[in-house]
């Protein structure tokens, strides 16, 4: 199988990210229900985020579009990839597509990852301070994590059933 993919410029293997996530094997989706009745196909797939492969759809320009979300299937206890037809690792470009493809193929529980963008908080978000933190602010901060009895008001209101 061919695991490099020319993505802005500069080679990028993606054969060194599956091996990083344990990928051992393929299957192909024809493979699924067979696996599935055999009872070697686990649960929950892991929906993860690749370097794109294929140049097709909406989608085909890879440096406004470097990335494609691809499956992972556990076979037997291992990390399968899931391959098209033809042997190229299936690709989408949208996670309601993924979704869609992976209720079709009865799955409704999956793990999402996302190992190549950054989300959420930039660095900028984050303000380092240099001065030490006291050991008042420590002991402060630890009073706050330890339960507290509730606060119940002095008197109870008094209820009336007519």
């Amino acid at each position: 199988m061919y695991h490099d993919v020319d993505n802005q410029s500069q080679n990028v293997n993606t054969m060194d990210q599956d091996v990083a996530l344990g990928v051992t094997t393929t299957v192909t989706q024809a493979d699924l229900p067979l696996l599935r009745e055999t009872l070697r196909l686990g649960e929950f797939p892991v929906v993860y985020r690749i370097h794109r492969q294929q140049q097709g759809g909406g989608f085909g320009d890879q440096d406004k579009h470097p990335y494609a979300w691809g499956v992972l299937v556990y076979v037997d206890g291992q990390l399968a990839r899931i391959n098209s037809a033809r042997g190229f690792g299936r690709e989408w470009n949208d996670l309601d597509r993924v979704e869609r493809w992976l209720r079709t193929h009865g799955f409704w529980y999956w793990w999402t990852r996302n190992d190549l963008e950054t989300v959420g908080v930039t660095d900028e978000d984050f303000e380092e301070t240099e001065e030490p933190v006291s050991e008042m602010e420590i002991e402060a901060d630890v009073n706050d994590l330890q339960p507290r009895a509730p606060e119940l008001p002095a008197q109870l209101p008094k209820f009336s059933l007519k």
